[in-house]
């Protein structure tokens, strides 16, 4: 079975990378084992630790998993719930239109209207 590499831009990868080593140090303050962490997330040991190397093949699932195992999981909520960027882009395409003016009827010389 072949193995896909994701490849990410440096700072996506940094990002991903200070993850995992939250996600560790979140480990060691609770006195956990990878052992236990494995087995709580229903995950093998080689998967957590590729997480808290911020391996890039591992699905967002595991994460997850991860941060239900050590109670963490509704920090994940919090991301993108404060959309800066994207309000000030919806705002910026906002358009308040005013009302058009009454047409008003003008008589053809024949009599008829428009």
């Amino acid at each position: 079975m072949k193995t896909r590499n994701s490849v990410l831009l440096p700072k996506a990868q940094k990002t991903l990378s200070t993850l995992g080593e939250n996600l560790k140090l979140a480990r060691l303050r609770r006195k956990y084992s990878t052992q236990q962490v494995a087995e709580r997330a229903n995950i093998s040991r080689p998967t957590l630790l590729s997480i808290e190397k911020g391996n890039p093949n591992v699905s967002i699932g595991a994460y997850i998993k991860v941060l239900f195992v050590l109670g963490l999981d509704k920090d994940i909520l919090q991301l993108a719930s404060d959309d800066t960027l994207g309000r000030k882009l919806q705002d910026a395409k906002l358009i308040v239109k005013g009302r058009a003016p009454k047409a008003k009827n003008k008589r053809l010389t024949d009599g008829s209207k428009e």
